[in-house]
C-alpha cells in the first residue's frame, strides 16, 4: 500500500515545487489548497483537494488515511494583521494537529521560519543552533514560534512525530548579501522535506532549512541527523550580488530594523 502524504499549500511557491520533487514510487500525494490547483499531469500519483485547512470537514477528509502531513499552507510573510495570523497560522496549526491526531496521522513536517528567532544575534564565533530560543521579529515570526509550540505539545502528549523547518531564504537563486548565509535552494528544500518524511521516528525536532552555504551562520547538525545532505552553496552567486547594504547583525535581517512596525 502506498504511503499517503498530505501537502497543504500545494499551489504555493514551495508547495508547487514539492508537488513535483516529492514524487516517489509508493508515495501518493494528496494536494490541498484554497487556491485553484493545477490539473494533474499524466501519470502523476496524486489527488486534488480544493478547500481550506481552516474548514474542519475539508481537513478531516484530507487527513483520512494519511501517513504524514507536510504543512506549507498559511500566511507566508509579514504584512497581515494580528487577527489574521492568529486565525490562519496559529489556530490553523492547532486544527491541523488535532485533525492529524484524530485520523491517526503519524508525522507532521511543518514550515516554520527564521523569523521565529529573528532577533537572535548572528555570532562571529559560531552558528545559531537548531533549538535557538524563540525571539520572533514580527507577528509572522510570533505565529511560527507559537505553532512550533502547538506541535511540541502534540508530540509530547500524543506521540506525534514532528519536524519543524526554520526555513531561511527560499528562492531559485540568492538575491542579496544576507542570502549568502540564509539561502535555501529548491533542490535542497526538496531534499530536506524528503529527509523529514523518511527519517525513522524523529520525535520532535527543530531543523534549520538552509543550503550548504560557505558563509554558514546557522546549524546543520539536526538536519544531517535526520539524513539531510544539502548540495547547493550560495557562494556560487556571490560575485553577482551587488547589494552591500544589509548590515543587520540578527537572524531576521531588515525585519529587526526600526522601520518594521
Amino acid at each position: 500500500m502506498d504511503d499517503v502524504v498530505l501537502l497543504t499549500g500545494a499551489q504555493g511557491a514551495i508547495g508547487s515545487m514539492l508537488r513535483r520533487s516529492l514524487r516517489r514510487p509508493g508515495r501518493h500525494l494528496r494536494l490541498l489548497d484554497v487556491a485553484p490547483l493545477s490539473p494533474l499531469e499524466p501519470g502523476e500519483d496524486a489527488e486534488l483537494v480544493s478547500g481550506s485547512f481552516l474548514d474542519s470537514d475539508v481537513l478531516s477528509d484530507a487527513c483520512r488515511g494519511a501517513n504524514a502531513i507536510v504543512h506549507m499552507g498559511g500566511l507566508s510573510h509579514e504584512g497581515y494583521t494580528w487577527a489574521e495570523y492568529l486565525e490562519v497560522n496559529i489556530h490553523g496549526t492547532y486544527l491541523l494537529a488535532e485533525a492529524a491526531r484524530e485520523a491517526g496521522v503519524e508525522r507532521i513536517v511543518y514550515a516554520s521560519s527564521n523569523h521565529a528567532v529573528g532577533f537572535a544575534p548572528l555570532r562571529d564565533d559560531g552558528v545559531v543552533p537548531d533549538y535557538e530560543f524563540p525571539r520572533p521579529d514580527t507577528y509572522y515570526g510570533v505565529s511560527k514560534a507559537a505553532s512550533e509550540n502547538v506541535l511540541s505539545l502534540y508530540h509530547d502528549r500524543y506521540g506525534l512525530d514532528v519536524v519543524c523547518l526554520r526555513i531561511g531564504s527560499y528562492r531559485e537563486e540568492p538575491i542579496d548579501v544576507r542570502s549568502l548565509w540564509s539561502w535555501l535552494s529548491p533542490g535542497d528544500c526538496a531534499r530536506l522535506v524528503d529527509a523529514s518524511l523518511t527519517t525513522p521516528r524523529p520525535g520532535f525536532r527543530i531543523v534549520w532549512g538552509v543550503s550548504a552555504n560557505a558563509r554558514a551562520a546557522v546549524s546543520l547538525e539536526e538536519g544531517r541527523a535526520i539524513g539531510y545532505e544539502p548540495r547547493d552553496n550560495a557562494e556560487d552567486y556571490a560575485s553577482i550580488l551587488t547589494d552591500t547594504h544589509d548590515q543587520w547583525h540578527d537572524v531576521g535581517g531588515r525585519y529587526t530594523g526600526p522601520d518594521v512596525t
